[in-house]
């Protein structure tokens, strides 16, 4: 009996050393989101050079749900249930692509050391409208929902060109004023004083097609309306951040106060800090091969940028403008520059998805 007693308590002691055993490695196993894989190399990255028109307008393999449109989603292969992070939807410009947004501003290669994870949409028009407003929320609730809003240190809005005034229209929304951190405007409008375009800004001719960012449009009267109603500060609290290429903007440059930066009681703009890349970016306008012009863009190369913040802004916000020198509005935008923006997003105050309703 006693050896039976005792074989029953050897036995439960090890039933209860492999029931903590499982719990324990369920515990460390690597968050997905629910339809995705992760691979240490992001899906469909491009090489440095040369990136196929195949791989360019590819549309993701992640599938929305409710409208069965599909978009990417680059995360920590890494990430844990539970982790902090930040989630930046990233828009492309009018004329382009997901793909071409993913390494215009390659935030693909940063996702595992910023601990980010990042949704890059597609608009079947390759113009955002309200159309896609849907879209964009449905992806912005499964991100949420997924990771828990509790997670989200902060949401980011980037944006090119047309995405970038995409960013402007949607973060006056109801469904995004109360959750976006901040937007990163990469050449797609500057709140609180716009610089003026250079004479070689747009294209000659548009193309038969091609991934780009394509210049706006001013001549419907509609357009010229909303983008009026841009130019006004938006009442809602974010961060922000202007990048440009310095041959995009006239001679005058980026206006030295801001607005915006005035809204959060920032100190004058400090002196330029520069970031030297000696790679270039992966992406440029390959449609237009024969019309390349200095505004619109040249093939990429390496480069410098000069970062100017607006210091000690109120409620922890970063306001700032960026430069890029020798470069126009669709040359893909470097390694060092790239993880420098990141750094200054993952410096503003953040927190709004974790208050949201």
């Amino acid at each position: 009996m006693k050896t039976a007693f005792a074989l029953g308590r050897i036995l439960l002691a090890l039933c209860t050393l492999l029931m903590f055993g499982m719990i324990a490695t369920a515990q460390d196993q690597p968050f997905r989101f629910a339809g995705t894989t992760c691979t240490p190399a992001p899906y469909l990255h491009c090489p440095d050079n040369e990136c196929s028109g195949a791989t360019v307008i590819n549309q993701g393999n992640v599938v929305e749900m409710k409208t069965r449109r599909t978009y990417f989603l680059d995360y920590p292969c890494d990430l844990k249930k539970g982790e902090k992070v930040t989630f930046i939807l990233s828009l492309h410009g009018g004329g382009s692509y997901g793909n071409w947004q993913r390494h215009y501003f390659p935030l693909l290669d940063y996702v595992t050391k910023h601990r980010l994870v990042v949704a890059t949409p597609n608009a079947p028009t390759r113009a955002w409208s309200t159309a896609d407003d849907e879209y964009l929320q449905n992806i912005v609730t499964f991100v949420t929902e997924q990771l828990g809003k509790e997670n989200i240190k902060a949401f980011w809005l980037v944006g090119h060109s047309q995405g970038g005034r995409t960013s402007n229209r949607i973060i006056r929304t109801d469904f995004f004023k109360d959750k976006v951190d901040g937007w990163l405007s990469l050449s797609g409008g500057r709140l609180g004083g716009n610089p003026g375009r250079s004479a070689t800004f747009s294209p000659v001719s548009a193309p038969a097609g091609g991934a780009v960012a394509s210049a706006p449009s001013a001549s419907a009267p509609a357009a010229s309306s909303a983008l009026a109603a841009l130019r006004e500060l938006p009442a809602v609290d974010f961060s922000f951040i202007y990048s440009t290429g310095i041959r995009e903007i006239d001679e005058k440059g980026i206006p030295e106060t801001s607005d915006w930066a005035k809204k959060y009681s920032c100190g004058p703009r400090q002196a330029p800090m520069e970031i030297v890349d000696s790679k270039a970016g992966y992406i440029y306008d390959s449609s237009r091969l024969n019309l390349l012009r200095p505004g619109w863009g040249l093939l990429p190369a390496p480069g410098k940028a000069q970062v100017q913040i607006y210091p000690d802004c109120k409620d922890g916000r970063v306001v700032a403008d960026v430069v890029r020198l020798e470069k126009g509005h669709t040359e893909g935008l470097e390694p060092k520059i790239t993880e420098e923006l990141i750094k200054l997003m993952l410096s503003a105050k953040g927190g709004k998805l974790q208050q949201a309703k």
